[in-house]
């Protein structure tokens, strides 16, 4: 059940200040590191979906990308497409999270 990934605003708002962000602190290893992560798990989810636990609301997803930085999603298998809704750095405090 392979589906397609379709980025929202948000999400590629929040990944362009991941990328920001290391960009700032790390080198140019971390942040092909976490590109690579982020296009393997991205993939992951558009051939298994459901392999990610749910986050609080049933309908959305969360895939580790790395243990700062998570991903969450929707499957909508009506339109056979994976909406990803935004990049998170789990270090925040969740009640800022909506998802």
């Amino acid at each position: 059940m392979a589906l397609v990934a379709r980025w929202s605003k948000e999400a590629e708002d929040t990944f362009d200040g991941i990328i920001d962000y290391l960009e700032d602190n790390w080198t140019e290893k971390e942040i092909k590191d976490f590109v690579r992560k982020s296009n393997k798990v991205i993939g992951q989810i558009e051939n298994n979906p459901y392999q990610f636990k749910a986050s609080r609301f049933q309908e959305i997803r969360k895939a580790v990308i790395t243990k700062h930085n998570s991903l969450f999603y929707f499957v909508n298998e009506a339109d056979k497409i994976i909406e990803l809704y935004t990049f998170w750095d789990n270090r925040q405090n969740p009640k800022k999270l909506k998802y």
